[in-house]
């Protein structure tokens, strides 16, 4: 698959929708949304908008909370989490742009959880591919991306939204 084959506005739209459906499966009102740094933020804006939240959309770096950085370095664009919001006892909607290894999302629940205990997260990531190191499973995928060893899909934006699928 080539990233010409993913489309962005139907993957967003897969997502909204599942999530928009479980919100309402579950009884949840008022969810806070919270996008991980940096492609996760911008699907996490785009979600927001479609799904008309009232609360406000709240944003993570999770540089310090890799499992990795002492491999690969800190990341030189480390930014400030913003949580406008207390998340005790708040059922949130966690956005990422690619599930891959689960490691990105196990960074974030962990700095979550150092901001308060949650009632749920919800984990919803436009493209899910194979290679999962983690057991870690999103609540809403837009799309699910099969890559050949080696290669690697990026999002670029934010506006616009692209994909790319690169060889390593």
């Amino acid at each position: 698959m080539n990233a010409k084959e993913l489309d962005i506005d139907l993957a967003l739209s897969n997502v909204a929708q599942t999530v928009s459906t479980t919100l309402e499966a579950r009884n949840i009102q008022s969810p806070i949304m919270i996008g991980i740094h940096t492609g996760g933020v911008w699907i996490a804006q785009q979600l927001h908008r479609r799904l008309g939240l009232d609360e406000p959309l709240g944003t993570l770096d999770i540089s310090f909370y890799r499992d990795d950085f002492t491999r690969v370095g800190i990341n030189p664009q480390v930014r400030p989490s913003a949580l406008p919001l207390s998340v005790d006892d708040r059922h949130i909607i966690l956005v990422d742009d690619v599930l891959y290894t689960g490691r990105t999302i196990r960074a974030a629940m962990n700095e979550l959880f150092d901001y308060g205990r949650p009632a749920s997260i919800m984990l919803a990531v436009l493209v899910e591919r194979d290679g999962r190191e983690l057991p870690i499973q999103a609540d809403a995928v837009g799309q699910h991306v099969a890559l050949a060893e080696g290669e690697q899909i990026k999002l670029q934006g934010p506006e616009p939204l692209t994909l790319s699928i690169t060889r390593v």
